[in-house]
């Protein structure tokens, strides 16, 4: 594909619009690598930087994005995601017509902080279980996560979480039948290396942190929550 003639296209827009019908097309669904731009490049007849600049064209539409040192991916469509007085992930994500899957990353126990302890409403230092992972959406990532619980109340969590990593479940398990949301907060951070290394973004990327304590029946805390969410995955709505 050579260099356009004068009131032509050019050509980085025309592999730009080729590239925008394979997508619409379905050739590559959302989170698919595309190929790379030595590949590209090849398949068009054009350098390399031209490729570059059709691909950015589809960045800023939102269609693709890019992760250095990784390559392009087809953008996903952002998952309507409520934050209410139920909070469930699995419920949340099957009502939007996606798959839901989380992946332990690290599960222990330690001292909570001063901050986590006030929000459990226990003594700075009392041993809490960390639930740290990974949620999915048909098998994208879209958030990490680090739930925190008690153990002067809930001693077997840590057990429970090992065998079933759905907290609602574990929960259960272990004798809470039921928690809601006592309060949110939403904030908006940049990604860590090690968020983006889970997320597939790029370190400082925007990321949406909720923070959260869901409490029993009787109105006692028994998680405080943590959820880093890649900003162009989910579409958070606030319900009362």
């Amino acid at each position: 594909m050579r260099d356009s003639a004068p009131g032509k296209t050019p050509i980085w827009k025309a592999i730009a619009d080729t590239l925008r019908s394979d997508l619409a097309e379905g050739r590559y669904r959302p989170g698919d690598k595309l190929p790379t731009e030595a590949l590209l490049a090849e398949r068009f007849g054009v350098n390399r930087h031209t490729v570059r600049h059709s691909l950015s064209a589809l960045v800023d539409e939102g269609l693709v994005r890019t992760r250095r040192g990784a390559g392009a991916f087809v953008a996903a469509i952002p998952t309507d995601y409520p934050i209410g007085k139920r909070v469930r992930f699995y419920d949340n994500l099957v009502a939007a017509g996606r798959a839901p899957e989380k992946r332990i990353l690290h599960l222990t126990e330690r001292a909570a902080t001063e901050g986590e302890a006030r929000a459990l409403g226990i003594e700075a230092g009392a041993p809490v279980c960390a639930f740290h992972g990974l949620s999915l959406a048909d098998g994208q990532p879209i958030a990490v996560f680090e739930s925190l619980f008690p153990l002067s109340r809930l001693p077997h969590i840590t057990a429970t979480l090992q065998q079933e990593h759905s907290v609602t479940a574990a929960l259960q398990e272990v004798g809470v039948t039921d928690y809601t949301r006592a309060s949110t907060r939403l904030t908006a951070v940049r990604a860590t290396a090690a968020q983006a290394l889970h997320l597939q973004v790029n370190e400082g990327d925007p990321l949406l942190r909720s923070s959260g304590v869901n409490v029993d029946t009787q109105g006692v805390a028994v998680e405080y929550g943590r959820t880093w969410f890649a900003g162009d995955r989910v579409t958070l709505t606030l319900e009362g």
